[in-house]
């Protein structure tokens, strides 16, 4: 399975995304055009405070009209390595440091239109917290949930951000959420 880009426009392209329309060959010699969103790489971090607990962040988002719980992310600037970026944006949401900080993976966000990787890492975090240094556009507030309450929250699905999801799942694969991970 293979396609062979033939052309490539570009249509827009803003502070985060940049669309491409791709004319496209298929393996079998049919054509087809693919819409494709450019997405800078991002990182998402899973907080865990000394006492186990966790720290989600909830803000609006447009794209779904929705309030949305969610990891703590943003996009890593040029040249900035996952880890680096996963520690900033720690700091700026949250307001704390990580005194280990342990690498999940990496999941595509949804390769059916885009090509954007996120880093997810586990931190393990102070308690003790500095304000939060929001960008100018960003209204978030945290939430801290107890082990327990975060995973009936993902097993009634009231947590739906698939990048929260992909986390907690490959945390717990790892066996970093028991008692022995912590």
């Amino acid at each position: 399975m293979h396609e062979t880009t033939l052309t490539a426009r570009t249509i827009y392209e803003g502070r985060v995304v940049r669309l491409e329309v791709l004319d496209v060959e298929l393996a079998d010699g049919r054509r087809s055009v693919r819409e494709i969103v450019r997405h800078a790489p991002a990182v998402a971090v899973l907080p865990r405070l000394p006492n186990g607990d966790f720290l989600l962040v909830r803000q609006y988002r447009k794209a779904v009209e929705a309030v949305v719980v969610e990891l703590c992310a943003g996009l890593r600037e040029p040249g900035e390595a996952p880890e680096a970026a996963a520690r900033r944006e720690l700091l700026e949401e949250t307001g704390r440091t990580a005194t280990r900080l342990r690498h999940l993976g990496r999941v595509l966000a949804s390769p059916g239109y885009t090509d954007e990787w996120i880093d997810l890492f586990l931190a393990d975090c102070e308690e003790a917290a500095r304000p939060a240094d929001l960008d100018a556009d960003e209204q978030l507030e945290l939430l801290r949930l107890r082990p327990d309450e975060l995973r009936q929250a993902l097993r009634e699905n009231t947590i739906r951000d698939g990048k929260t999801l992909a986390a907690w799942a490959l945390a717990e694969l790892r066996g970093w959420l028991d008692a022995g991970g912590l």
